[in-house]
């Protein structure tokens, strides 16, 4: 799995988003705050808004909110939607698998499930309302949970 500047990006006009939920707000001023080119963020805008993450209004004092409240939004579910499998191999990935040629037989297939897994935990265990409220750093307890299963 590596995050594009689509899936950054995306998460960047989230963030602005929610960080002024009262407000209606324009590409410009989302641009200017998220530092994405404004072509680039209208597009991101428009699969967010397919995606039902924001809505829009055309017009004057037309502009993008959120459409959801932050703690209904995973970021892991925005990324799988956005730039597709968590897994870093299609041969564990759960959405999107790809059988390989070396199936059964693979000594790195094992490594790759736990990569998936961890990230996937992490991701899944994080909404776009800890983002906003600096909480990430206190789900440390997310690796605990998932490396203490290991144990």
């Amino acid at each position: 799995m590596k995050i594009s500047s689509k899936g950054e990006y995306s998460l960047r006009a989230l963030i602005t988003l929610g960080e002024n939920e009262k407000k209606v707000m324009t590409v410009t001023e989302i641009s200017d705050l998220t530092l994405v080119p404004t072509p680039y963020l209208e597009k991101l805008l428009m699969q967010l808004k397919q995606l039902g993450y924001i809505t829009s209004r055309r017009g004057f004092g037309g502009g993008y909110r959120l459409r959801v409240n932050p703690s209904e939004i995973c970021i892991g579910e925005v990324i799988r939607k956005i730039e597709g499998p968590l897994a870093p191999m299609g041969c564990v990935s759960i959405t999107s698998y790809e059988a390989c040629s070396l199936e059964g037989n693979c000594r790195l297939q094992p490594l790759w499930g736990l990569v998936r897994n961890s990230v996937s935990h992490i991701l899944e265990n994080i909404t776009l309302e800890d983002l906003l409220n600096n909480q990430v750093n206190t789900k440390e307890e997310l690796l605990s949970e998932l490396w203490g299963k290991r144990k």
